[in-house]
């Protein structure tokens, strides 16, 4: 005589989706959250292409602030927006701090 053995699935209840729930899923606007990361992500590209830009001198050791100034001092025209962003996000290390800042020299 054998017993009859259950599926693990027996033992726990199963959990339905709310309607409301796959309504917020399928909703093509993108929240505020999603603008922000997107713009985030956006300025994120700009500054590190312009710490891969040699032609305004090396940027380690040194913030990007730093760099954008020591570059305008010596005439080699940085892009002000780059300037602009870094003095709107002043409190944040990620923008502040260049690309190798990880990185021991």
């Amino acid at each position: 005589m054998t017993t009859k053995r259950g599926l693990i699935t027996d033992s726990f209840k199963v959990a339905k989706k709310s309607k409301k729930r796959e309504k917020q899923e399928k909703s093509p606007t993108p929240t505020p959250s999603q603008q922000d990361a997107a713009t985030a992500e956006e300025e994120m590209r700009k500054l590190k292409q312009f710490d891969l830009d040699w032609r305004f001198g090396p940027c380690t050791g040194i913030s990007r602030l730093q760099r954008w100034e020591r570059a305008k001092s010596h005439g080699l025209d940085p892009p002000e927006e780059i300037r602009e962003l870094l003095l709107e996000t002043p409190a944040y290390p990620e923008y502040s701090l260049s690309l190798w800042s990880d990185y021991p020299f």
